[in-house]
């Protein structure tokens, strides 16, 4: 659709969305995730670390910088906790774990991501 704008020496143009939108915008990592929504089940955690023990033996911790929503903590104590309610199920915590010590399934029907914008 396009607009008749006069210029300051009165001359009229026509002109698009697009002059007035600017260039489009490359989104970053921080923009995506903000158009995600989350619904999360409170009492039903889809992400669970299956034995404490074996965090604590691992010295890498590949989790806590593999999770793009940086999910994973170490804490004052050793432990990992997870903030699973932010978890956007990409999965790379299963898969990156050495030990196989994350439990990682679907959430349960009507919870969990939506995507938008693909």
């Amino acid at each position: 659709m396009a607009a008749e704008v006069k210029s300051p020496s009165g001359i009229a143009k026509l002109t698009g969305l697009a002059d007035f939108l600017g260039p489009p915008k490359l989104l970053g990592r921080d923009d995506k995730l903000a158009t995600l929504v989350i619904k999360v089940d409170e009492g039903s955690p889809h992400l669970k670390i299956i034995d404490q023990g074996v965090c604590l033996k691992c010295l890498e911790k590949p989790c806590t910088v593999t999770c793009p929503v940086e999910n994973y903590k170490v804490e004052d104590n050793g432990h990992t906790t997870i903030y699973w309610s932010s978890c956007i199920e990409c999965g790379t915590c299963r898969i990156i774990c050495p030990f196989q010590n994350i439990s990682w399934r679907y959430p349960s029907g009507g919870f969990g991501m939506t995507y938008r914008y693909g």
